[in-house]
């Protein structure tokens, strides 16, 4: 019973998530607000809903394991799975506008979360370094694109509809509040199912809260990313699954976590301290060569990433899962 919550609940958030963003674009677009501000603000924020009603849910109901370990563990599955498996099919080209400075800003975001992590508890102040970072983030972006004239920069209403997600914008005033409303109020349902279910599984098999944030919980959260990179690479749009990526990293550190302090302590557990702070940079790290290379990460590179982060999921898992084969077998 609990895995079909866990199912309806990640179900439920990709859904509303989705709504939200639909509606809050429509009503954007309505408003007069420049594509760029949308893709920047809205459209980042609603593609990290998922992330961050589960993060607010899990550390309310006391199991920070999951409210952190959902922001790292998606950090690492973004990288290693969503930008591995499209890489398979075809290279993800890493020349894009402001890649180098959005990865630097990344890899930046990932060693202020992990030196406020090791003076944790998380608290209110740094919940609010986090987010004025983020900020700080949108503000500069804003700026530079406004003041750029790089045409690389704009382009094909196509591949804006693949990377964001947000085709299908509704057009009448009552579907757009509709839909904002569907979003608003299935959001934390859904947020409540997934944590309730997920707590509910690990104390059924012995799996720590940390595990399942850092394992399903994560990977079901990251699925919207991993969906829209995905089909950018079937429709010959790969290279621009990476600002995706990186923007929706910088969201889930800055944002989500600085958010979810701000509203309540969260303690860092000493297993993500000693490893997965670590796994998530060093797939950051991974990335590198081939930004400042302008290269691409090829198949074979594709191959490595998702193997690697099968491995990380073992690495994770397999503890748990020899240690309820010997409550098993006793």
């Amino acid at each position: 019973m609990a895995y079909l919550e866990l199912a309806a609940g990640i179900a439920l958030l990709l859904f509303c998530g989705d709504m939200l963003v639909r509606g809050a674009v429509a009503l954007a677009v309505k408003l007069g607000i420049p594509t760029l501000v949308i893709g920047l603000t809205i459209v980042a924020f609603g593609t990290s809903a998922p992330e961050l009603v589960v993060s607010l849910r899990a550390a309310l109901s006391g199991v920070p394991g999951i409210a952190i370990g959902n922001v790292v563990g998606s950090n690492i599955a973004n990288i290693l799975l969503v930008l591995g498996l499209p890489a398979l099919i075809c290279a993800t080209s890493c020349d894009q506008p402001l890649v180098i400075r959005n990865t630097a800003y990344v890899i930046g975001a990932s060693l202020l979360f992990i030196l406020l992590c090791l003076a944790g508890p998380l608290s209110f102040l740094h919940g609010s370094i986090l987010f004025a970072a983020m900020v700080a983030f949108l503000i500069e972006s804003g700026r530079r694109a406004a003041q750029s004239s790089d045409a690389a920069m704009v382009i094909g209403s196509e591949a804006i509809e693949i990377i964001d997600g947000v085709s299908g914008l509704p057009a009448r005033p009552y579907m757009v509040s509709l839909f904002m409303l569907i979003g608003l109020v299935g959001l934390p349902f859904g947020a409540t199912l997934t944590v309730s279910a997920g707590s509910e599984i690990a104390r059924t098999f012995g799996v720590s809260d940390v595990a399942i944030g850092l394992t399903l919980v994560a990977i079901g959260t990251s699925l919207p990313e991993l969906a829209t990179t995905l089909t950018a690479a079937i429709r010959g749009y790969a290279g621009l699954a990476l600002g995706n990526v990186l923007g929706s990293n910088l969201f889930n550190i800055l944002a989500i976590m600085g958010l979810t302090s701000m509203v309540t302590p969260v303690p860092v557990p000493d297993v993500i301290l000693r490893v997965d702070m670590w796994v998530m940079l060093a797939a950051a790290l991974a990335i590198t060569p081939f930004v400042m290379n302008k290269g691409s990460i090829t198949r074979m590179t594709g191959l490595v990433f998702v193997l690697s982060y099968i491995l990380y999921i073992y690495l994770v898992l397999a503890p748990h899962i020899s240690t309820a084969s010997d409550l098993a077998s006793n």
